[in-house]
């Protein structure tokens, strides 16, 4: 079988590299790719955006499987399209990402349904969004309608409440996206990933995951895509994970059919547990980074198996097998992110890691420069080690990030810490 990954990230070279230990994948292709990609599969001098010469790259070379990991592709209709042409692709359609362009589709779906969140109130107005602040007190959580891990503001007083407030809606920092907002509660409990598989009629869960979203140790500073992880999550029990599938994943399936959206693919639910009582404070519909990095290498059946049970509408035959060890994710990102950051500078070490045993590099924001490879991205790199637990994963992890350097390199010191 021949597949196409299309994107450039960390979480594009971990399917690539998922896809290349698959027994029925023989050839590789990736669009546009990057410096660490190229390496494993046949990088396309096209561009991610020209939707017809993708398609027709698909047809001509008789691609089988089409993994669509870009966001924005999802967001134009790419995977609509590639179905449209009988193409066999994974991702959510347009029509299913509205789980994700929009907050307040979710919401108000999640409330409709039942499904256990925080309390919320939608504002379009900045004077009542004011008004309803200060009422409420803090902390509290201010969100604009469009989706980004990265615009999120956790108000620990009424005054940066009101200053986000400012932001998304008076000075537009978001765009668009800053014409509506959420004003939620801020959840009690521990904070978690629960990722469930769909093809649409049967409903699974899948793994779960921790993700340290803040740039610096301690959870402190701005706000990231993520700047490491680690599964499975010991406090996520056989009996939560019941509780998680019977309050949230079935009436959330059953939620989607009623409104007419066939869903098929990967969700990401971000939890609170607050004893023994799991609330969504997000769903996500694309593949997660760092969330793929840190799981595909746990992940003992067959990735390509796993994507075609979900396209065929066949989940409900696959068994998921898991490795029994844990993995942990750093992600090593350029100074200034998330920020503006540097761009340019040469990376070395990474030939070493190649030889360190349950370790591997995702390469990120890399690009080549004549035979040296240099840091092109706010995220370079993710390191992804597994281990017999956490504690283990973790050694294994930061040992490789020490062989590692490139001028204003930057990695928070406390990945897993929070398990000890």
């Amino acid at each position: 079988m021949k597949a196409l990954v299309v994107g450039e990230g960390a979480k594009e070279h971990a399917i690539v590299w998922k896809l290349a230990q698959s027994r029925h994948i023989n050839r590789i292709y990736c669009c546009p790719g990057n410096a660490g990609i190229a390496e494993i599969a046949e990088c396309l001098d096209v561009s991610p955006n020209n939707f017809s010469a993708l398609i027709d790259f698909v047809k001509y070379e008789w691609v089988d499987l089409t993994i669509v990991g870009s966001e924005e592709l999802i967001s134009k209709g790419f995977v609509d399209t590639l179905e449209k042409e009988g193409c066999k692709a994974l991702g959510p359609d347009r029509t299913a990402v509205q789980m994700m362009s929009s907050r307040v589709f979710a919401k108000n779906l999640m409330r409709l349904y039942r499904i256990p969140t925080a309390e919320y109130k939608v504002f379009t107005s900045y004077l009542h969004a004011q008004d309803y602040v200060r009422l409420k007190g803090a902390p509290i959580i201010i969100k604009p309608d469009g989706f980004s891990e990265e615009n999120v503001f956790i108000a620990s007083t009424v005054e940066e409440a009101i200053n986000a407030l400012r932001l998304i809606m008076k000075d537009r920092i978001f765009g668009d996206a800053g014409k509506r907002i959420i004003i939620e509660e801020r959840l009690k409990g521990e904070e978690l990933t629960f990722i469930i598989l769909t093809d649409g009629k049967t409903i699974v869960p899948f793994t779960s995951l921790y993700k340290y979203k803040r740039i610096f140790n301690g959870d402190t500073g701005s706000n990231t895509a993520g700047m490491g992880a680690y599964s499975p999550v010991p406090t996520i029990t056989k009996e939560l994970e019941t509780i998680i599938m019977g309050k949230i994943a079935r009436p959330l399936l059953k939620a989607l059919i009623s409104e007419g959206i066939k869903y098929k693919g990967i969700l990401y639910a971000d939890l609170a547990v607050d004893e023994g009582r799991p609330y969504v404070f997000e769903f996500n519909c694309f593949f997660g980074d760092p969330e793929t990095q840190t799981i595909l290498p746990r992940l003992r059946t067959d990735f390509t198996d796993l994507a075609l049970a979900i396209i065929e509408e066949r989940l409900s035959d696959i068994d998921i097998e898991w490795r029994q060890e844990a993995s942990l994710c750093i992600v090593v990102s350029s100074k200034g992110y998330p920020d503006k950051y540097q761009k340019g500078a040469v990376i070395t070490g990474l030939e070493k890691i190649k030889a360190m045993k349950d370790t591997v590099v995702f390469h990120a924001g890399t690009s080549f420069r004549n035979k040296d490879i240099v840091a092109s991205g706010g995220r370079v790199i993710s390191i992804t080690a597994t281990g017999t637990d956490i504690r283990d994963a973790k050694i294994k992890a930061y040992t490789a990030v020490e062989n590692i350097h490139f001028k204003g390199m930057h990695y928070r010191k406390d990945i897993g810490d929070n398990t000890f």
